[in-house]
């Protein structure tokens, strides 16, 4: 899709602070984020719905892959998720932190460093 913003992403014509990339997968931290490493799991093709990704049992082995990095990095049992897609037309899955886990939601930097040190 032309405009989709996370199309854009994933061919790099935009800037994300990214956590984790495979061959079909990116995580990267949201822009406006419930809490510090709110990151979005994306397909790298472009699918309108989280429903109708193909291999959807792999997306969610990724999406389990960074909420454990998640829990280790902020020192927390609790990771929530979201699965909703009206907001961006492209298939992603939100994860997040609960509100409890101490620090800087805006630290972009400091919070990409902690995920991908424990994925």
């Amino acid at each position: 899709m032309l405009d989709c913003i996370f199309c854009k992403i994933v061919k790099k014509e935009i800037s994300a602070n990214i956590v984790y990339e495979d061959a079909d997968f990116v995580a990267f931290l949201d822009i406006h984020p419930q809490s510090p490493g709110h990151t979005l799991v994306i397909p790298k093709k472009h699918y309108r719905w989280v429903w109708d990704v193909p291999n959807a049992g792999v997306y969610f082995e990724v999406v389990k892959k960074v909420a454990e990095a998640q829990r280790k990095a902020f020192n927390t049992d609790w990771i929530l998720s979201k699965v909703v897609g009206e907001d961006v037309p492209h298939a992603h899955i939100w994860i997040f932190p609960n509100d409890k886990v101490k620090g800087d939601k805006m630290d972009f930097e400091g919070n990409k460093k902690k995920i991908i040190e424990n994925i």
